[in-house]
């Protein structure tokens, strides 16, 4: 079994990527797998200060950032998972900027707990969109993956409905 963070960037839970995360998410419990999805543009996240002072922390304080937001709530869970899935509607060539926030946050992990503790995650993208842009989103997380190390899982990436089943083949994959 492995335990996966869903950090789903959309601000509507009824909308196309919370069909995607749904599907995903079926697909994962269905082969054994446990999901915990976090609504980020819901929660109360705050940008990252930069400070560092994640690095100075002691490594049983469970309070591993300064800023006490609802990262508070998903930092355990990333820290538990085996995989962390980055759902998001694209806006601007990229995810939303709710998930950005979240995503920016994680380096209070990496303060924390170094590097490579991220770097044994996989990841997956699920990206929902309708029109151009593509590529730039696919870079961010390549990029993303590149630095932290991880293993990509795989990425759905649009919207029609070959996507969900798509999505719910791709949860399923994961064991």
């Amino acid at each position: 079994m492995k335990k996966i963070v869903i950090l789903n960037g959309s601000n509507s839970p009824k909308a196309n990527t919370a069909a995607m995360v749904q599907a995903f998410t079926e697909g994962a419990e269905a082969v054994g797998n446990e999901g915990n999805e976090f609504m980020v543009a819901h929660m109360n996240i705050h940008g990252c200060l930069g400070c560092m002072k994640c690095a100075a922390k002691a490594k049983d304080d469970p309070h591993i950032c300064v800023q006490p937001d609802d990262m508070e709530k998903i930092y355990p869970a990333v820290m538990d998972a085996d995989v962390i899935v980055f759902a998001s509607p694209m806006y601007w060539w990229g995810i939303s900027g709710q998930l950005k926030l979240a995503v920016d946050r994680l380096q209070a992990i990496v303060g924390h707990a170094g590097l490579e503790h991220l770097g044994r995650k996989s990841t997956v993208l699920l990206m929902t969109f309708k029109g151009g842009g593509m590529q730039a989103a696919l870079s961010w997380y390549a990029i993303f993956r590149q630095i932290i190390g991880c293993r990509d899982l795989g990425a759905v990436i649009g919207f029609e409905k070959q996507k969900i089943a798509q999505a719910r083949q791709l949860g399923a994959s994961i064991n």
